[in-house]
């Protein structure tokens, strides 16, 4: 339940990410700050964190971390 939950899905399940939702994982996994990946695609802060929650909850995890962990696994970033 929780465990299966936790363990996000793999690449070829249904979630595809959109091209903006990689550049995002790539420049939080480069260290950004949710501030400075939204002055960097034009976005607001705001929309970043819930662009990161929508991908989190699409991938089954509870934070930022697992959702850079889980987008390197599977080769996304």
């Amino acid at each position: 339940m929780v465990a299966e939950r936790r363990q996000g899905h793999a690449l070829d399940d249904a979630w595809t990410p959109q091209p903006r939702d990689v550049e995002i994982l790539a420049l939080l996994a480069a260290g950004l700050t949710t501030d400075l990946i939204g002055r960097r695609v034009g976005l607001s802060e705001r929309t970043v964190r819930r662009r990161l929650r929508a991908i989190a909850d699409e991938l089954g995890v509870d934070s930022s971390i697992e959702v850079v962990v889980h987008a390197v696994r599977v080769g996304l970033i």
